[in-house]
């Protein structure tokens, strides 16, 4: 059993709703629809009595099919629509088995089955992206002038808000729900060719029937069948590697953010979560540990799903097969990380105190770069930069403050009078473009939520 499918581990992997979609229960009974779909379909078209298609549509129940015989013949075929059209024809009794499959193939019924699902993971996902990317959106404008200090390669570097590192979170997230609805455009077809791709059973009423079809499940009909041609398919996991991706970007700075020597931000906290069994004290960054636990293993399993594209002729000789090993674990993880991160956004916990204190850690230091282009304008570019170089350096020595120094230095003061020197190293003063960019990024995520 994996993580996913645990009684103990299952909620912080995935949940219930996405591996009720994925489940084997659920899969069979999408098979069984696309088949009263096509008895439906071909019944309109005068291919199939009308009665047969009503017997088909009222037996095509999951709990009307022997599980145990579909999974004999399941080992035996390598596949389980044999059995299941075998079940159903027997659930519908009279003529019906005569009829059921009529111009299918096997992997019609797997893969349009497939994209039933994928429907309903698909709007899961989009419902759960929108919901992380709107929370993490009111953090941006609840906190969108509040400084604290940026950082590069793990350094303090110039001053942000904290308005604006919510942003950045947010952006990616707004992205992809465009990508998803684009991806899922794409994926959202029947598969229906017959054997090798032509209908030739049908003669010519092929189109006719997969039109219908179409129609009967609410999905496209493509140019052609897709047997051997899985672009969409990964292209859909791929765009869960990507969602998973900035979620784990959100999950691994909330954890750098919550290190004791930060504490800028925490979890949001319940008695006993994150605990550790020794250390009474410890309020561990769990949700963001399962959001990258899970971000990993959906970046492990996209290349299974790439592979598969590599598709030999007609049908596939074992790239295809593949798939079920990896695409229902993506859908379930990516809800997981989700779901955790959903959690995090919407009771996230600041520490604005905290997020001052930092920015003065180290004296000032951080408003180097503002006092640089400060000086630049009345010294000089070269000047400049060497005049607070070596202040920065006594600043350090000194353990005093950048401010101090640069007042007592006479080729800064022959430009810039005290005050002006201590409105050069407010973090407040020097945060550029960031509000703009924040109210950019929330009229983008309005955009995003209203469609």
């Amino acid at each position: 059993m994996l993580p996913i499918d645990s009684a103990i581990f299952g909620a912080l992997f995935g949940t219930e709703e996405m591996r009720a979609i994925f489940s084997e229960q659920a899969y069979l009974q999408a098979m069984l629809d696309v088949e009263a779909a096509l008895s439906r379909a071909e019944a309109g078209l005068g291919l199939v009595p009308q009665e047969v298609a009503n017997a088909v549509t009222g037996a095509a129940k999951v709990e009307n099919l022997r599980l145990d015989e579909i999974a004999r013949s399941t080992v035996k075929v390598g596949y389980p629509v044999v059995a299941l059209v075998r079940e159903l024809g027997r659930a519908a009794g009279g003529e019906a088995a005569r009829f059921i499959h009529l111009g299918a193939t096997t992997q019609d019924i797997l893969d349009t089955a497939l994209v039933l699902q994928m429907r309903s993971g698909v709007a899961a996902i989009r419902r759960d992206l929108v919901a992380t990317a709107q929370a993490l959106g009111r953090l941006a404008r609840r906190y969108r002038d509040t400084p604290m200090a940026g950082r590069t390669h793990l350094q303090q570097a110039v001053p942000i808000t904290f308005g604006l590192k919510c942003a950045v979170w947010v952006a990616p997230l707004v992205a992809h729900v465009e990508r998803l609805d684009q991806a899922w455009r794409r994926a959202a077809k029947i598969q229906f060719g017959g054997a090798a791709g032509t209908l030739a059973p049908l003669g010519p009423n092929g189109i006719a029937v997969a039109r219908a079809l179409a129609e009967e499940l609410k999905l496209e009909l493509p140019d052609l069948p897709w047997h051997a041609t899985r672009d969409t398919v990964a292209e859909l996991c791929s765009m869960l590697g990507l969602i998973c991706g900035s979620l784990g970007k959100f999950a691994f700075d909330v954890m750098l953010l919550m290190q004791s020597e930060v504490g800028e931000v925490a979890e949001p906290y319940e008695a006993g979560r994150g605990g550790s069994s020794t250390m009474p004290q410890k309020r561990n960054p769990i949700a963001s540990e399962f959001i990258l636990a899970a971000a990993r293993a959906v970046h492990a399993l996209v290349p299974v799903m790439m592979g598969a594209m590599i598709a030999d002729h007609e049908r596939a000789s074992g790239p295809w097969q593949s798939e079920p090993l990896a695409l229902p674990q993506c859908f379930v993880l990516t809800a997981g990380a989700l779901a955790q991160a959903r959690q995090v956004a919407e009771g996230l916990t600041v520490d604005e105190a905290r997020m001052r204190r930092n920015l003065e850690l180290d004296g000032g230091l951080i408003m180097a770069e503002a006092a640089s282009s400060a000086l630049t304008r009345a010294m000089g570019r070269a000047a400049a930069h060497h005049a607070v170089e070596q202040a920065c350096a006594r600043a350090l020595g000194e353990q005093r403050s950048l401010r101090e120094i640069l007042s007592e230095d006479p080729n800064v003061r022959a430009h810039l009078s005290e005050e002006e020197i201590g409105r050069m190293v407010d973090p407040a003063s020097y945060l550029g473009s960031t509000t703009e960019f924040i109210d950019r990024t929330l009229q983008s995520l309005e955009r995003c939520s209203e469609s």
